[in-house]
């Protein structure tokens, strides 16, 4: 976390939470979604215009990255200054991207040791690391295929509708808040 992000926590302790204004979809791509976007539907949707405008500006980007976090319930969330904007999943909290040498880094760029491998009843393939749970992107699959082949990673099978339980996050933090 950003030193600057821990300075301002401290003098504004008591700045609510936000939900709802940003989300992260199944390619690692971050959309800002105002009030407009979240009138359309949620963001795991699919409704035309209900994800929001795509993020382009690259330091704003990195500044996400360096300040995206869980917290204990498995939400995850921007540090925005003293303010925690939770993140919308369109599918997992990290997207993981497949080198040559079949490492990983996630959708920001961060090196992660592999736990675990699970594949769903429709052949996305996910994986587990020290840092958290995500989804291969798609364009790495050939890689992850051949990682999966050569025996270095052993999927196995896992309902789609129990990861976000089986390995504890939180889709829509709104949603979930809701329910408490």
């Amino acid at each position: 976390m950003d030193e600057i992000v821990k300075q301002a926590m401290t003098k504004w302790p008591n700045v609510p939470d936000c939900y709802g204004w940003l989300g992260l979809d199944a390619r690692g791509n971050w959309f800002m979604r105002d009030d407009p976007a979240q009138a359309l539907g949620s963001f795991q949707s699919g409704l035309p215009g209900s994800k929001g405008a795509l993020l382009q500006h690259e330091k704003l980007i990195d500044f996400i990255a360096r300040n995206y976090l869980p917290n204990t319930a498995g939400q995850w969330f921007f540090q925005n200054g003293p303010q925690r904007v939770y993140v919308e999943l369109a599918a997992t909290p990290l997207i993981w991207r497949v080198q040559p040498d079949y490492s990983v880094k996630d959708h920001a760029g961060h090196p992660a040791s592999i736990q675990h491998c699970v594949l769903d009843e429709v052949g996305h393939l996910y994986l587990q690391a020290t840092c958290g749970f995500g989804l291969v992107h798609t364009q790495d699959m050939l890689l992850a295929a051949d990682a999966i082949e050569r025996g270095l990673w052993v999927p196995q099978d896992v309902l789609q509708a129990d990861l976000p339980e089986q390995f504890g996050f939180v889709k829509s933090p709104e949603s979930f808040s809701r329910r408490k």
